[in-house]
């Protein structure tokens, strides 16, 4: 099916934005990750079929060029690389965001050389039952996955949008690998570029999304926040101050939405027991953005303490309950690494 015949068949499907679809919003954190190698396509086509609203990439580039999908620029822990003997001299040391690390990063390897490894769990001791998949899937473009959940929107007459999220971009630039202009492409091509296309573009660094606006891309930004932490481009914007009625003002003049760890808005204690909620969601909306929390999982050494069941790190607790909690402060939008469990919470 041509591409032409393809976005005819998603405008018919389209009656109104994926963003206005349903409330919240359920985006498969690096596809149904909880149950298949993250980033793979049995990963996001399980995600889809369980109900997913929104299937999320995160996006890295190859010594070529091109943008391709993987949690990190070091791919040692999350394919085969280090099986192939045939790159092992390319093992090294870099610093990322000021972090030093030593693996294999996708900045070295051309696209075609990417395409001969195979994904791997990430976490296998947490998730066992996904590495049974490992060696089974090569790494994915940015371009596949718009694919793929084009495909899924026909398959399944839902709008399945996608969730992307630049990586290290201010990295990538001062190795002249510039994300914003090939991404802009990619976008151009598929015709996401709009307010109200099929698409979240998510990024840690603020310049990197004030970049994409004025691009003249406005389809909907959102500026992540970890909790703690400072964007790596703009080390003196705390936390604090990004997630204070001011700050959120600040970042509405950019962004459309704010992405935040969970545990600022159910905070826990020193015995990670969950407490009572923050205002950060009500403090959002008043600024007039929308929110989602990451990253709701169903494994115990992720949850808060009431929460979880039994007394392995591995076992599974009580996600619905954690995610229930949120739906009903009026959160707009989860990442989950299991969103069958989190479509069948809403």
């Amino acid at each position: 099916m041509t591409r032409a015949l393809v976005t005819a068949v998603l405008l018919l499907l389209m009656g109104t934005p994926a963003l206005a679809q349903v409330h919240p919003l359920v985006i498969a954190h690096r596809g149904a990750s909880g149950e298949r190698p993250e980033h793979t396509r049995a990963a996001y086509e399980l995600a889809i079929d369980q109900g997913a609203d929104f299937i999320e990439p995160d996006l890295v580039m190859s010594k070529d060029g091109v943008l391709i999908v993987r949690h990190e620029n070091e791919i040692g822990g999350t394919t085969d690389v280090a099986s192939h003997p045939e790159f092992a001299d390319r093992r090294r040391t870099r610093l990322v965001d000021s972090q030093s690390v030593t693996g294999w990063f996708t900045e070295d390897f051309t696209l075609a050389e990417l395409k001969t490894l195979r994904a791997r769990e990430r976490l296998p001791e947490l998730r066992p039952g996904n590495a049974t998949f490992d060696g089974h899937e090569p790494i994915l473009t940015f371009q596949e996955v718009i694919d793929i959940a084009r495909s899924g929107s026909i398959r399944t007459g839902r709008t399945i949008g996608v969730a992307p999220e630049l990586k290290h971009p201010s990295h990538f630039r001062d190795l002249g690998l510039d994300m914003v202009a090939p991404f802009v492409a990619v976008l151009q091509d598929n015709e996401l570029t709009d307010k109200d296309a099929p698409i979240l573009i998510q990024c840690f660094e603020v310049g990197a999304l004030k970049d994409l606006r004025r691009a003249g891309v406005a389809a909907p930004l959102l500026q992540l926040i970890a909790a703690g932490q400072s964007p790596s481009d703009v080390q003196t914007l705390l936390q604090t101050v990004m997630t204070s009625p001011s700050g959120l003002s600040d970042i509405a003049t950019y962004a459309d939405w704010i992405g935040v760890e969970t545990t600022l808005i159910e905070p826990r204690d020193e015995t990670s027991a969950a407490q009572p909620a923050t205002s950060l969601i009500a403090d959002a909306h008043a600024a007039g953005l929308r929110i989602v929390g990451w990253t709701f999982r169903a494994e115990n050494v992720f949850l808060p303490k009431g929460d979880r069941r039994g007394v392995l790190s591995a076992q599974h607790g009580d996600l619905t309950g954690q995610l229930r909690r949120h739906y009903a402060l009026g959160i707009d939008a989860v990442f989950s690494d299991f969103p069958g469990l989190a479509v069948a919470a809403r």
